[in-house]
């Protein structure tokens, strides 16, 4: 809630009188700060609110004032909307280069992101002048697609139809992305800024730019990390722990467990949250169909405890960009973590509200955390994952016995055991029974997996589900790549990692091979003892290897393969499993160590 008020006064959408009207309370909103400090509302008001600012937006919107729609395409839809496809870009990179040093851009020749940086705030003597209201005109394919960023006016009307979320890029017609960039600031790369600059036709009057200073950081209220932590992207914030501390411990320390955020984490009071429960479809049978739960509510219910590993679908894609280059954060074998997380059952939840199994019904969930137009992260899973009773959906309010972290979903983050980190949404605000699956980006255009064959320019999303249980993996967390390992007095050495596998499916065997698979070896497993099917942890594993002393100052490498309780094992190399998205990497890991 206080996101969504956040993003309405950044915006300028609406003033803080209209917002103070709206909820008829004596709040007043002078800065971004005081709207932080405001405790949420009920999600009766959320509603209101987001009717307040789209009436809002319309009426500006008439009224030709400088009000800017964002673009709200997320981690694909948006690196890809800045160039057609990927084919040819260093070529096309460097000739365009070339030709803004001769038009005298800043530092063209400097090879450093920062350099890039200033090219949207320089103006191009090269090319005309126009005006807001000339930008404003460009905003549908019949007219062509303009856009702003900084002082720089860019055509991308030749790209939009051949992207499958062309319906959200139509979103920014006609003007700035200033703001949305401001966000998603990963995307202010060498590559991208020099691609976006192909597309620039112009420039626009310096009065009409369209800047970001006055405005509210959304990252001012960042929790703090711990220094450990190696991010693959700072804003919004991503990062991964060494991977040798992963073997460490069974369950990952709260500080070492790795974060993925979509967008920026919000700030919620916790005596003022509530989560409501909605259930849409009459084929759920439900007595009750509205339901609102406070934090005291749902820790007053019968608490459940499950160990379940939460792996991010992108888990090793560093390994697979080896392959081919994908879009994507360059994880390495981090972006995973084992804790015990400890709530209420979304199953006592929904049956206390007289909802019957149906396996044709989803559950969405809707976290806090929104993008530029205000729309939530929202990620679903079937509805007789939800019901049954060995599937262990919590709605988790504790992490390792502690409370949740700001980092990992407080209050409340649905924990979904066995399924891709995706869907286990955080700081979670809703809870919808459906008829169809969530309409979200990160569940229809993201999470998805596809043939080696297929690229951008023939990717159709609807044609692949969405990820739910991920496939057999392991990891070798010690060594360490380049490291120089020691041979023991009897001429072994040391090897340890994690494995794991989707669906509550067992590890049942680890098999680590250090002369590329003439002989290999069986690790010992550490793991909690549970029914196949309800095996949610990770294993750890420890192996001895012999090798030969003679090998000493030599380059070996070291694979790892884990194997299922189905037999699923890991596939050899990623040439076979290669997606351009770089998700569901799973292939024997290799680490190349100096014996010494």
């Amino acid at each position: 809630m206080v996101s969504l008020v956040r993003a309405a006064l950044r915006l300028n959408y609406v003033s803080s009188t209209t917002l103070k009207n709206a909820f008829n309370c004596s709040t007043k909103f002078n800065h971004l700060d005081d709207v932080y400090k405001w405790r949420q509302k009920p999600n009766q008001q959320h509603r209101h609110l987001a009717s307040v600012i789209a009436s809002a937006r319309k009426s500006r919107s008439e009224k030709k004032s400088k009000t800017y729609l964002l673009i709200t395409v997320a981690g694909v839809t948006i690196g890809s909307m800045i160039f057609l496809n990927t084919s040819g870009v260093e070529g096309k990179a460097k000739e365009e280069i070339r030709t803004l040093s001769q038009l005298g851009m800043p530092n063209t020749t400097q090879d450093d992101d920062e350099t890039y940086r200033e090219w949207h705030a320089t103006e191009r003597t090269d090319l005309p002048t126009y005006e807001i209201d000339d930008v404003h005109k460009h905003n549908s394919l019949e007219n062509r697609v303009w856009v702003t960023y900084g002082i720089g006016v860019y055509d991308i009307t030749d790209f939009i139809p051949k992207h499958p979320g062309s319906d959200k890029i139509m979103l920014g017609a006609g003007n700035a992305i200033d703001p949305f960039w401001a966000i998603y600031q990963q995307h202010n790369t060498k590559e991208i800024l020099t691609l976006l600059e192909q597309f620039r036709i112009g420039n626009i009057r310096l009065e009409d730019n369209v800047g970001t200073d006055d405005m509210g950081s959304p990252w001012a209220y960042e929790p703090k990390r711990h220094p450990l932590l190696k991010p693959t992207s700072e804003r919004p914030f991503n990062a991964e722990p060494p991977i040798n501390l992963l073997a460490e411990s069974f369950y990952t320390p709260n500080d070492f467990f790795y974060v993925r955020n979509h967008l920026p984490v919000p700030v919620i009071d916790a005596e003022s949250y509530e989560l409501e429960i909605e259930i849409e479809t009459p084929k759920a049978h439900a007595g009750e169909t509205t339901k609102f739960l406070t934090l005291a509510d749902i820790k007053a219910l019968p608490k459940h405890s499950v160990t379940a590993a939460i792996m991010c679908g992108g888990n090793r894609r560093s390994e697979m960009t080896e392959v081919k280059v994908v879009k994507g954060l360059s994880w390495n074998a981090g972006a995973v973590g084992n804790a015990r997380w400890s709530g209420v059952l979304l199953r006592d939840v929904l049956i206390a509200m007289g909802v019957k199994s149906d396996e044709s019904l989803h559950v969405i969930f809707e976290g806090a955390d929104l993008d530029p137009t205000a729309s939530p992260y929202g990620a679903s899973i079937p509805l007789s994952k939800a019901m049954d009773e060995r599937g262990d959906v919590i709605l988790a309010y504790e992490m390792n016995g502690k409370p949740l972290s700001r980092d990992h979903g407080f209050p409340i983050r649905v924990i979904v055991p066995g399924t891709v980190g995706a869907r286990n949404v955080k700081w979670l605000t809703r809870v919808t029974v459906a008829n169809k699956e969530s309409s979200s980006h990160w569940q229809q255009n993201d999470y998805k997996g596809f043939s080696p064959s297929t690229d951008w320019d023939t990717v159709d999303f609807t044609k692949s589900p969405a990820i739910q249980a991920m496939p057999v993996t392991s990891a070798i967390c010690s060594p360490n790549v380049g490291e120089k390992v020691k041979i023991s007095p009897k001429g072994f050495i040391t090897v340890r990692g994690y494995a794991w596998s989707g669906g509550g499916r067992r590890i049942v065997r680890v098999d680590i091979t250090a002369n590329k698979g003439k002989s290999w070896y069986v690790a010992d497993l550490e793991q909690e003892d549970l029914p196949d099917g309800r095996h949610y942890g990770w294993s750890l594993w420890t192996v001895h290897i012999p090798v030969d002393k003679s090998l000493r100052g030599q380059e070996i490498e070291i694979w790892s393969k884990a194997v299922d309780s189905a037999y699923n094992v890991q596939p050899e190399s990623f040439h076979n499993i290669w997606n351009l998205r770089g998700v569901l990497s799973n292939a024997y890991h290799r680490v190349k160590v100096i014996l010494s």
